[in-house]
């Protein structure tokens, strides 16, 4: 089994490793210190099963979850805790695999054998929440889980089936939907069309071409931004209120 060791404590990280070293048919591919590296290192080494804390900063490990099952062979995922008990009664009732920090060889090796992958139901669960917010968006492409943190984003724009992601560093196809986009994270972003959302911190102004066409000005965003008719109102609103 190729483990992959997820924490931002450098010491619990060594522990894991040590422990690891010591079981059989057990090989510990490679550690990360935080979410970011934990996607971009899996898509490298491809863990059969991934130990992962769940507080760490910027994103953390129910997040972190979320993104590496966006991969083409997702691994399974332990969670690493120091919640208190009440809380652990919670992981038992949703069946996730979890380990109570500092971790015991005994617990280890009990919860490797009984991983699974985690879904989306199970986050939702253990987060608190219906609808958990995501701090990036993740792609796949040819290069692996391609991450981008929402603040980067200018723009979402559906085409048929794919809706595109116009960030800081270029685009990215995602498998989502508006809806589904506009739900997450809706107080960040403002519709202008039945096909685009847009980043309500980038807006820069409303441009009207001599048919009467609205448009809106975006930082970063060297064309203008069709507005359907019936979004004019709503979007010159929000405008006069920045």
């Amino acid at each position: 089994m190729r483990v992959m060791i997820v924490d931002d404590e450098y010491l619990a990280r060594d522990r894991l490793q040590r422990m690891l070293e010591k079981m059989d048919d057990v090989e510990a591919v490679c550690q990360a210190a935080n979410g970011l590296e934990a996607v971009q290192a899996a898509g490298v080494h491809l863990p059969d099963l991934v130990l992962l804390d769940i507080r760490m900063p910027s994103m953390d490990g129910l997040e972190t979850a979320q993104h590496l099952n966006e991969l083409s062979e997702p691994p399974a995922v332990i969670f690493c805790t120091a919640y208190e008990e009440h809380a652990i009664e919670a992981f038992d009732v949703q069946a996730v695999g979890y380990l109570l920090k500092p971790v015991r060889r005994d617990d280890l090796s009990e919860a490797l054998a009984r991983a699974r992958r985690v879904n989306k139901v199970q986050l939702q669960a253990l987060s608190g929440k219906d609808n958990p917010r995501r701090t990036h968006i993740s792609a796949r492409t040819r290069r692996g889980i391609e991450l981008v943190p929402i603040n980067d984003v200018r723009f979402f724009q559906a085409d048929q089936k794919y809706v595109t992601v116009r960030h800081t560093q270029g685009e990215l196809i995602i498998d989502e939907t508006l809806r589904e986009l506009e739900d997450e994270f809706g107080d960040l972003f403002v519709r202008i069309h039945r096909n685009a959302i847009v980043a309500a911190q980038y807006i820069t102004g409303l441009d009207r071409d001599a048919q009467g066409h609205y448009q809106v000005r975006m930082q970063g965003v060297d064309e203008g931004l069709d507005i359907s008719r019936r979004h004019v109102a709503a979007v010159r609103k929000f405008i006069k209120q920045l």
